[in-house]
């Protein structure tokens, strides 16, 4: 599949847009979601040390849905992730789009992230 230069470099100017107001710490860190048409992911990323603290996924052994191109998929994720912050003691989040529409899968999952305890 070949993806048009115009369209790359639009997501990217996105991708930058969001991302020069947010920024994450050990409190409080960014939850930056990734998706494809079949696959979503999410990671929990601290940018002072530059490390993931947790991720999920679709592809991921423990979080592998059958539907990770729809909004069923993206909540259930959701779900994975507030599990996964809350064993680490992480309650507070910065909710990092990445550049796509807060609409769809990306809403379905930063609610259910939501419902499942973690606040942003």
């Amino acid at each position: 599949m070949k993806v048009h230069k115009r369209t790359a470099l639009a997501q990217l100017r996105r991708k930058r847009r969001v991302r020069k107001r947010i920024f994450g710490t050990p409190e409080r860190p960014r939850l930056s979601v990734t998706r494809s048409n079949k696959q979503i992911s999410v990671q929990l990323i601290d940018d002072l040390s530059g490390k993931t603290l947790c991720s999920a996924g679709t592809l991921t052994k423990a979080t592998k849905t059958d539907g990770g191109g729809n909004c069923g998929g993206a909540k259930k994720i959701g779900q994975a992730i507030a599990e996964k912050a809350r064993m680490q003691n992480i309650r507070q989040i910065t909710f990092d789009r990445n550049g796509y529409k807060y609409h769809g899968r990306v809403k379905a999952l930063a609610d259910a992230a939501r419902e499942a305890g973690l606040e942003f």
